[in-house]
């Protein structure tokens, strides 16, 4: 009798075990709206707001677009109730900002402060001064959040901050991770070798990097960039490629210069939206729920998409 009694409590044991081991201790509780999260490709819950605002911090002084999740949707909104993590997002080589206006709108959407900085923007750009340009948007974001005047005061999760970016903005975001104990996570797009080398700054982080490329990318190839840094990575790294992605798929429209590839520019940003999101939201903290889709088999066998990582 005691015998019968003990595997169904034994299993119980070890099935309550196994739910403590599946994520790490850090990423045990999450907290905020976006806990309940199912589909990171889809819009998230907040109305979507922004503001164009000066930057002056850590010595760097710029102009910047800030997309938030607010109480309402438009320019100037309040900002939504509530702590909320932030990201500071990098631009291609001569690309406005608001080439990347779905993919930050769609961040904010899901509850992630992010800047965007309009600096470096000529023909002849420093990718050094660009990752000290967005480490300092995280300091001002800082500073505003203990401002009681800024519309930011006591809404922004200063320990949960991450950098991103696109091509030069890519590349300029390793190495501003590699310079900002704050930073927390990293997520790029055909990120581009930079001057300091983003390959080098890539094996110096003990952060969570993920790299997305495209397969059909003409500009910044995958070969001869994402996949040198991943290579440079030691671990909590992984490196998703686009099959058929193109370099200029990851923004709102192409110009002069720009390359295609076999696939949609919708069907690339949805892809986009789902990988990048769902990494921000996990490697954060936000929501361990999404293990799955950032290294599990979800992530693994998503269609359209080539999987490696070393967790």
């Amino acid at each position: 009798m005691f015998r019968t009694l003990l595997r169904p409590m034994t299993a119980l044991l070890l099935t309550a075990a196994a739910a403590f081991t599946l994520a790490p201790a850090a990423e045990a509780h999450p907290v905020g709206p976006t806990a309940q999260a199912v589909d990171p490709s889809a819009p998230g819950s907040f109305p979507i707001a922004y503001t164009d605002v000066s930057v002056s911090a850590a010595g760097r002084s710029y102009s910047a677009r800030v997309w938030y999740p607010g109480t309402t949707a438009g320019a100037n909104a309040p900002v939504a109730v509530g702590v909320h993590p932030a990201l500071a997002f990098g631009h291609g080589f001569f690309q406005a900002v608001t080439q990347y206006d779905s993919l930050l709108r769609h961040y904010a959407s899901w509850g992630v402060i992010t800047v965007a900085p309009k600096s470096q923007g000529g023909l002849f750009p420093s990718h050094s001064a660009f990752a000290d340009d967005l480490n300092a948007a995280l300091t001002w974001l800082t500073a505003q959040n203990s401002t009681s005047a800024s519309r930011f005061a006591n809404r922004v999760d200063t320990g949960r901050f991450a950098v991103s970016g696109h091509s030069m903005g890519g590349g300029a975001a390793l190495l501003a991770a590699g310079r900002n104990p704050a930073v927390k996570t990293v997520t790029t797009l055909a990120a581009a070798e930079t001057n300091p080398s983003a390959v080098a700054a890539s094996a110096t982080l003990g952060v969570p990097v993920q790299y997305v490329g495209g397969s059909a990318d003409s500009i910044a190839g995958v070969a001869a960039n994402q996949q040198k840094m991943y290579d440079a990575k030691a671990s909590r790294t992984q490196l998703r490629v686009i099959t058929g992605g193109f370099h200029c798929g990851f923004e709102d429209s192409s110009g002069l210069g720009c390359d295609s590839g076999s696939i949609t520019r919708a069907a690339q940003l949805k892809l986009t939206y789902g990988m990048t999101t769902s990494w921000l939201l996990y490697t954060l903290g936000l929501d361990t729920s999404l293990y799955d889709q950032v290294w599990g088999p979800a992530a693994q066998n998503l269609a359209g998409v080539t999987y490696a990582a070393k967790p």
